[in-house]
């Protein structure tokens, strides 16, 4: 793991006091009243380089700037059935907190769509989910255990993971990329559960080529993970598909899947950003369909890892198809 020195943390922040105004209140939005730890984490993901971690975090200063993501909370996806559709096709949501009080989220990696919307619905929708995470979730943790909170819990379920997930590499990429260059360091482990052969054959190839600071944050658990995650949270913070003892599933019918626009964190989500339109920009009328952030061009680790995947899932898709000529002979 990368050890930020003191030192690197005070140049880091005498480059930031240097700031402009404008980009100093953006700054503000990002680190919520805890300055040293965004600095840290930005520090980490550039091995503790300050010159590197201080254009990072300007490049994302400046594409918050010029795509408004400050008032990003402020602008619902509607009308409602259309936000609907993208909860039910871009299946994330939070299951409660870790006993350390991180907030654990829910992602259905397998059962995922994302053909109800368009690309420009999803990004908004993660980043809206980002942001609600890091100054609504996050600030209220803190205070309530009385020290910085400033990272999460991810538990990832692979269950339907299909060769179908060839067509959303290219948008998983993206959302991928928004998140390693202006959302750093924000998820402390990845748990990974209801693992099909499918995803063990990508991960021996994809595991070489992540950063060690990645690779030593992912757990694959076995089965549900049920037991392995109640030695961190207990059973009413599991997500609902690690619930029962063998494998579950992203799409359960209990009532307390996160996943669903039902849900009390979807709902609290929702309303606030609703209610935050009404504030900020109370005269206009709220436009229909999506906001539109610039997407970003993924990096070259990024794009080495999709083709991989890419690759190994083509490699699947043939092995299959000749067992199934064979089947046919």
């Amino acid at each position: 793991m990368v050890t930020v020195s003191h030192e690197a943390v005070t140049q880091f922040q005498a480059l930031m006091d240097q700031v402009d105004e404008p980009l100093k209140i953006t700054f503000q939005n990002i680190h919520r009243g805890y300055p040293t730890e965004t600095l840290v984490r930005f520090l980490k993901a550039r091995d503790g380089n300050v010159s590197k971690a201080h254009k990072m975090l300007m490049d994302c200063l400046h594409w918050r700037a010029q795509n408004e993501i400050d008032k990003i909370l402020s602008k619902p996806i509607v009308p409602t059935e259309l936000y609907r559709a993208v909860r039910d096709s871009q299946l994330i949501g939070m299951s409660g907190y870790s006993r350390e009080g991180l907030p654990v989220f829910a992602v259905g990696v397998g059962l995922s769509t994302f053909d109800k919307a368009s690309v420009h619905c999803y990004v908004q929708s993660h980043i809206q989910i980002n942001e609600y995470r890091d100054r609504v979730i996050l600030p209220s943790a803190s205070a309530k255990h009385g020290r910085p909170i400033t990272t999460c819990v991810k538990v990832l379920d692979m269950t339907g993971l299909k060769l179908s997930a060839l067509s959303q590499i290219k948008l998983l990429t993206i959302i991928s990329t928004v998140d390693d260059l202006n959302y750093p360091e924000k998820t402390n482990t990845y748990y990974i559960v209801n693992v099909p052969y499918i995803f063990s054959a990508c991960w021996k190839v994809v595991k070489p080529l992540l950063q060690e600071r990645t690779r030593k944050k992912i757990q694959v658990l076995q089965g549900s993970g049920r037991d392995e995650l109640l030695k961190i949270m207990d059973f009413e913070s599991l997500p609902h598909f690690c619930r029962r003892e063998d494998s579950g599933s992203s799409r359960s019918s209990e009532n307390k899947n996160c996943f669903s626009l039902d849900h009390p964190f979807h709902q609290q989500l929702y309303n606030y950003i609703k209610q935050q339109s009404l504030i900020i920009e109370p005269i206009q009328p709220v436009k229909q369909g999506s906001f539109h952030v610039d997407l970003p061009e993924p990096a070259a680790e990024g794009t080495e890892i999709a083709k991989t995947i890419e690759s190994e899932l083509h490699k699947i898709e043939n092995r299959n198809g000749l067992t199934q000529s064979l089947d046919d002979v």
